[in-house]
Formats: C-alpha cells, structure tokens, sequence
C-alpha cells in the first residue's frame, strides 16, 4: 500500500463493486414489485421543513463545487504547459435542463438559495464585529485596523440590500426545540466534515472543509440571533463567540458562493454566444 502513488489511491478509494449476484437481483425485483403493488393513499415528502433545507444547502454548496470545476478546468495538457479555463459542455452535463432530466435547475436555484442564506447570516452578525473593542488580531496593529474597516465596508454594502432571506420559519420556535435542531445542524456538518477527510486530491479537501465549515457557522448565526442582540458593547460575551477559525471560513465560504454566482453569468455569455 505504501508504494502506491496518490493517484492509484485515489482511483481504489473511489472503486465501487458493482457487481450482484443472481440472487441478489431476483431479491430487488421482489421488493419493487412489492412496494409498486401497495396501495398508498398519498405520497409522503417524509421531510420536514428544517430537513428540506438542509438537503437544499448542501446542494447547493455541491452546485458551487462543480461551477468551480467548470470554470477551471483543464482544457490542454502540453509540453511543459497546461491551459485552463470554462468547459461549456462539462456545464451543460452539469446544469443543462435537457442534460439533467430538470434537475440542473434545482440545482441553480439551490446555490442562490445557499446564497442567501450566508449572506443574511453576514447581515445578523455585523453587530458582533461593529463593537469598538472587538480586534481581528493579525499580529500588525495597522494591519489589525485596516482589515476590520474592510471588513465593516462589506457589512456595510450588504445592509443597502433588501432582505435577504426570511429564516424565521425555520430558526423560531420553542427554546428546546431550536437547541435540539441547531445541535443535530451542528452533528451533520461535522460528519460531512469527516467524510471530506477521505478525498484525494488536498486542495479540493481544504475548500471542501472549508466551505461546509462557513456554512455550519452561518447557520450558527442564524440559530444565534438572541445572543447577538444582546451583546454587550463594551466587554466579551460568554452568550456567543466566533472563533478565528469560524470567522476565515465564514468569508472565505461567501467568498468562494459570490465567485461561484460571478462564473454563473460568465458561463450564460458563453452559452448565448454558442447559440
């Protein structure tokens, strides 16, 4: 195993055995016939509200995965060089209504939908930044001062928006209720956090963590909007706190989903102009 090179690991971790015995097919027939023979009054979504949105952000956070890998994609591999740029027709396979059966769609809708939420999340949390005494420690005083007043200017731009989202259907509710759904929010994105440990290729393993863990820390904030409003404004609060490590992953999370949303309208031009 230690003399396999990272490619050929890759290639065994990601090997599926697909092959069925006899026995094993016949069994799955008798179970589609079964299931297709009952007779069901309805169909059930099965999913609650709080679930549905789980399952639309983490398709979201895959949409801006795959627009990340169409808009760099490896088009020529040479001598001594390799040219990279936007695969049209690995976006269509991707996102093309007629490619993905209507899927490609849902799909966009749930990036914007991911959007949106971070971005009201960036809206519910300037306040914790904008006390005076909070310092984004950088090791260089003037370096300290200048990064928190960039990084007020984009709390700033994001206030002149209208709302954002409306997550009061989702994050209201009983006290106990809310604790008990934010810690099951909270397990879920650690183990997807673990899974991405499994993935071969490191750089998409650090932006993979790294945009599920800004993600799981806007949805913090969002589970949180209590304990920011009542923050004191001139001393720490116990009530709630970012991390340094929370606070480069939620902006770097929104970073990547507002390049994802940029490459989205790069890749309508090149569509139209295709046409």
């Amino acid at each position: 195993m230690s003399d396999m090179t990272e490619c050929e690991q890759a290639k065994e971790l990601g090997a599926i055995n697909s092959t069925l015995s006899n026995q094993s097919k016949e069994a799955f027939a008798d179970w589609a016939r079964h299931d297709d023979a009952q007779d069901h009054f309805c169909e059930l979504d099965g999913l609650c509200l709080e679930k549905r949105v789980f399952y639309r952000l983490i398709s979201g956070l895959h949409s801006s995965i795959n627009i990340h890998l169409c808009a760099e994609y490896l088009l020529d591999e040479g001598w001594g060089r390799s040219v990279w740029g936007p695969n049209v027709q690995e976006f269509r396979q991707r996102f093309d209504t007629a490619e993905t059966k209507g899927e490609g769609t849902r799909r966009l809708k749930n990036l914007y939908f991911l959007y949106l939420i971070e971005l009201r999340a960036l809206y519910k949390v300037a306040p914790y930044f904008e006390r005076a005494f909070v310092n984004l420690y950088t090791g260089n005083t003037q370096e300290d001062s200048a990064t928190k007043d960039l990084l007020l200017q984009v709390f700033n731009e994001i206030k002149s928006f209208p709302m954002h989202f409306d997550e009061k259907s989702m994050f209201a509710g009983h006290k106990i209720e809310a604790k008990i759904l934010k810690e099951e929010f909270r397990l879920h994105f650690k183990n997807i956090s673990r899974i991405m440990d499994c993935v071969g290729c490191s750089k998409c393993r650090l932006w993979g963590k790294l945009q599920t863990q800004g993600l799981g820390t806007a949805l913090k904030i969002l589970f949180s909007e209590k304990e920011i409003q009542k923050l004191p404004e001139h001393s720490p609060s116990k009530g709630f706190q970012l991390t340094r490590q929370e606070i480069v992953a939620l902006m770097n999370g929104f970073g990547r989903l507002s390049t994802s949303i940029y490459q989205l309208h790069n890749f309508r031009v090149l569509l139209n102009k295709n046409r």
